[in-house]
């Protein structure tokens, strides 16, 4: 099983963005102590502070589906935080194996 990593693209209605944060708050709290959680990172979009990006990673795609499934999830993210959202795309990932080589001519 391979880990599965999830990059959601939020973009906040205008006079949103602190109602947001506090439900995202109490998400992070909330997803952080799932156990199939590795990590849950926000970040703001430096070129329009109306956008937040999510970067969360899973253990697998059956942790998840469980934290889609979680009442905290249903009710934070679905119920409340969607309403005040222009837009949203999310996007669910593997990570490909490194394929970086050292060029030959270089010395470690």
């Amino acid at each position: 099983m391979k880990p599965v990593y999830t990059f959601a693209t939020w973009r906040v209605k205008e006079g949103q963005m602190a109602a947001v944060l506090d439900l995202l708050a109490d998400l992070t709290v909330k997803s952080t102590a799932e156990e199939g959680n590795l990590l849950y990172q926000i970040y703001q979009s430096n070129s329009d502070t109306n956008t937040l990006i999510l970067f969360e990673g899973y253990k697998d795609e059956s942790a998840l589906a469980e934290h889609r499934k979680s009442e905290h999830f249903q009710t934070l993210v679905m119920g409340k935080i969607i309403p005040l959202l222009e837009d949203r795309e999310i996007v669910i990932a593997t990570q490909l194996q490194d394929r970086r080589r050292v060029r030959p001519d270089r010395r470690l």
